[in-house]
Order: structure tokens, then C-alpha cells, then sequence
């Protein structure tokens, strides 16, 4: 080989060698650190909702490589638990993690994004989400906000709540002063006689304690052992009717979110589609244990009982009313409730015929 060869044969290898450690050069050195807060409206003790962010937050910073951690803070060490819509909304923080129903006083549509009464299940709730144009819908209406939302894990089916009497008849629910967390749930018991609240998830145990109210409800049993609402009543009332499908959310201030470079925004969405499966699937193995726990330990100070068909039938009726009145207050709500009603026409049927049946038969 010729000098000159020799020369010209060293001069590619060289820029061949500066091109792929240029090309290297931004997962390197170039690649920005991402520092995010995120707020619950949760308490420490309920490991359940919280853990979801928690394990939204490593997936973020294991998927990115260390560039992007959120740094997760429970209700009411930063801020109090339904201050966190409107600190992501101005900013104050980058993320929070919640259930939409909190926010319905901002605009009525949000309800739907979480539940109504006598509503879709958790997988007809996902399917509207990301199969039908309801996270479309979402978008748009948190975009008033400067907030981008994005689903959590579903925390349903919930039980109907912890009462000291025995509920027999709709008469029954007529002067109780009952803690509920949806607006539509509050109003339909408000129509049945009752008086409704939303007291915060730490407040409730000493609320019924105290007999600052006389029935309750939180979750599932998992959930509600963590309060420990076991202590405080002894019938414990199932189904959930007033939320049959419970999302959370995830939900981003806009400029922070769309400040993030492409990668870490997909990272963001897809960890928090990812924590959607972990948290349905940990929300469902805890229920079961508690439940366990709750005829066997606590047998003798806890009955687990369905609330009476006839009762169903009028809270069902009642509820008609109730969601029907809360999809007219705006337009937005209006639009939504018909995406909603439209998508649960579509599923419902698949639902009894793939697993009503069949639940009804293994239950014998």
C-alpha cells in the first residue's frame, strides 16, 4: 500500500470514529436532568394510591435512564389533598395524582372522567379512555386548566360504605349525614333524605368516631382497614353503585409537560399507562386479602352484606335523575355524558353476556 493509501485509509478511520462518537455524544453529556414534583390526595396510610405513584415515578426514572425523576409527595405534606388541582394548574407543582370527581365544582364534564353512579366498570371506563374519544374529550376540558390529564390506575369496584343501622328500605338512608366522594353520589343520597359530605380520607375515622356523621364510604376493604373504618361501624355494605369504575389520574401542568423533551414526554405517557395494569392488579389482590380478613378476624364485630334489591332499584332510579340534571349544567358535560351514555350502550350488553352469567353462576 502506498503512503498515500496509507494516509487516506487512516483519515476515514478517524472520521469514521469522530462521526459515532459524535453520534454517542447526546446520550452522554447532552442529555438534560428532569426534576419533578407530584402531589396525591392521599394520605401516607393509604400504600395503595400512593404506592401507584410511587411506581409511576421509578418507572419514569428507570425507562429515562436517571434523566427524568419525580419526586412524590402524599396529601398534606406539601399541600393539603384537594389543593392539588389548581397548584399543577398555576404551576406551584409539575404533576399531581388524584380522582377527577374531586374537581366537578371546576366543571361538571370531570365527573365523568372518574365515575357516575350505576356507570361503567373499570374496563369499560378504560375502554371509553383509550378506545373511544373520551381521553380526547379529557384533554380538551383540563386544557382550560393548562393541565394535561392522563389515567391512572382504576380503583373499582368500590363497596357502598360502612354503616352503624341496618339499611332496609330507601326510608332508611332518610336523615343519616353520609360521607361520599362523588358529587352525583352525594346528590342522589341527598334525594333519598339523607345529607352528604366530602370529607377528606384522614378525617373520616374521627368524623365517625366522633358521630360527626353516621355512615361512610372510602374505597374497598383494603383501602378502608387502612383508615380504619372497620373500627368505627359494623355493617359493611356492598355493591358500589355510586362507583362502579373509579379512575385516578395522572395529570401534568401543560407547560411542564410539553417543556419535556419527545422521549421523556412517551416515556411520561406510557409509564403512566404501564401503572394502570400494576395498580388495578395490586387494588384487586389487596381487596381480596382484606376481605378475607374482615369474615374471619373481624367476623365477630363486622357484617359484610348486600344492600337490599329494592333499595338498588329506587338509588338507581334516583341516580337516573341525578346524573341526567348534572349533564346539563354545561355544554361540556352535555358532550361528555353522551360520549359516555353511547360507549356504555356499546359494552353493556358484552359485559352480561361474557361475565354476568358466568359470575352469577360461580357464585353458587
Amino acid at each position: 500500500m502506498t503512503d498515500r493509501r496509507r494516509f487516506l485509509a487512516a483519515a476515514s478511520g478517524a472520521m469514521a470514529g469522530a462521526a459515532a462518537a459524535l453520534a454517542d455524544a447526546p446520550n452522554v453529556i447532552a442529555q438534560p436532568k428532569v426534576q419533578w414534583r407530584l402531589a396525591t390526595t392521599w394520605v401516607p396510610a393509604l400504600d395503595q394510591l400512593n404506592g401507584a405513584a410511587e411506581r409511576m415515578a421509578k418507572v419514569v426514572e428507570e425507562m429515562s435512564g436517571g434523566r427524568f425523576r419525580i419526586e412524590v409527595h402524599p396529601g398534606g405534606q406539601i399541600m393539603q389533598p384537594f389543593e392539588c388541582f389548581e397548584a399543577a394548574s398555576k404551576g406551584k407543582v409539575e404533576a399531581f395524582m388524584g380522582a377527577p370527581s374531586y374537581w366537578w365544582e371546576q366543571e361538571a364534564a370531570i365527573e365523568w372522567f372518574c365515575t357516575v353512579p350505576f356507570g361503567m366498570n373499570a374496563e369499560g371506563m378504560t375502554a371509553w379512555l383509550y378506545q373511544g374519544d373520551a381521553l380526547k374529550l379529557w384533554e380538551d376540558t383540563y386544557a382550560f386548566f393548562n393541565l394535561v390529564p392522563r389515567p391512572g390506575p382504576a380503583f373499582a369496584p368500590q363497596m357502598a360504605g360502612w354503616f352503624r343501622k341496618k339499611t332496609n328500605t330507601i326510608g332508611d338512608f332518610k336523615g343519616l349525614k353520609i360521607r361520599i366522594g362523588t358529587n352525583c353520589g352525594r346528590k342522589v343520597y341527598v334525594r333519598a333524605g339523607g345529607t352528604a359530605v366530602l370529607t377528606p380520607a384522614g378525617d373520616i375515622y374521627a368524623a365517625l368516631e366522633r358521630g360527626v356523621i353516621d355512615c361512610a364510604e372510602w374505597v374497598g376493604p383494603h383501602d378502608d382497614m387502612r383508615l380504619g373504618l372497620h373500627n368505627t361501624a359494623r355493617y359493611y355494605y356492598y355493591p358500589g353503585w355510586h362507583e362502579p369504575g373509579t379512575m385516578s389520574e395522572f395529570t401534568f401542568n401543560r407547560k411542564a409537560y410539553e417543556a419535556l423533551p419527545v422521549d421523556l414526554r412517551r416515556t411520561l405517557d406510557h409509564a403512566a399507562a404501564a401503572v394502570q395494569v400494576y395498580g388495578l392488579s395490586d387494588y384487586h389482590a389487596k381487596n381480596a386479602t382484606a376481605l378475607q380478613r374482615l369474615k374471619t378476624e373481624f367476623k365477630s364485630k363486622v357484617e359484610v352484606v348486600q344492600l337490599p334489591l329494592p333499595v338498588l332499584r329506587d338509588l338507581k332510579k334516583l341516580a337516573a335523575e341525578v346524573v341526567r340534571g348534572e349533564s346539563e349544567r354545561t355544554p361540556t358535560a352535555r358532550k361528555v355524558h353522551a360520549s359516555f351514555t353511547k360507549f356504555q350502550a356499546l359494552v353493556g350488553p358484552w359485559d352480561h353476556v361474557a361475565e354476568g352469567a358466568y359470575h352469577q353462576f360461580v357464585a353458587v
